[in-house]
């Protein structure tokens, strides 16, 4: 069973109904219990760093989440999901972040007229071979939905995109992985990411 956590800050409809499209069975729950027992968890998230580290500490998640991402076990971070693995933001000064992987968190410039938020479909390279990007054809375009970016987090980098600067969009490290994307939302691509994620075994 898939454990997609509930901390009150996550697209989590839209994740199990994806998981549902794939046949794989899977549970929103805050149940430390329940997450501490499922084969797979994912960490979904929109809105602020901020915020949703204030969320996860209200339910006494962070705990939980840390020790659930510890290497093994499969575990997924998604959009501001992959932002909360790492230590702090810009977006949040202040904020101590679940520390998971070591980056930066900054915001995407807004120069040479891009609009930021950065919403839409890019394309991704991809930097390592099988993981969560196992025969998905390089390039292949994901969804995007964010103002800040992960960068400086090299040896952990799985995909790469660019909008305005270069994105490190897709980290992974052995079992425990995250895209800035939403994979739920990116059609064939995404499907198959998340396929690949539900196949790795702890």
């Amino acid at each position: 069973m898939i454990a997609i956590i509930d901390y009150g800050a996550g697209n989590l409809q839209s994740v199990k109904k994806a998981l549902d499209y794939i046949g794989a069975e899977s549970k929103i729950t805050m149940d430390k219990n329940e997450i501490n027992a499922a084969s797979h968890i994912i960490l979904p998230g929109v809105g602020s760093f901020g915020d949703a580290m204030a969320s996860i500490r209200k339910r006494n998640l962070e705990q939980t989440i840390k020790e659930n991402a510890n290497g093994k076990k499969p575990f997924l971070g998604i959009c501001l999901g992959l932002q909360l693995l790492f230590s702090s933001s810009e977006e949040s000064p202040g904020v101590e972040g679940l520390g998971i992987f070591d980056g930066e968190i900054v915001r995407i410039p807004d120069t040479n007229g891009l609009k930021v938020p950065h919403i839409g479909w890019n394309s991704v390279e991809i930097n390592q071979n099988g993981g969560i990007f196992s025969g998905i054809d390089n390039d292949s375009y994901f969804y995007f939905v964010h103002s800040y970016y992960l960068k400086n987090a090299d040896d952990v980098v799985a995909g790469t995109t660019h909008y305005g600067v270069d994105v490190q969009c897709a980290v992974q490290r052995g079992l425990v992985c995250a895209t800035q994307f939403h994979p739920e939302k990116s059609s064939e691509a995404g499907l198959k990411l998340l396929s690949n994620f539900v196949n790795m075994e702890g």
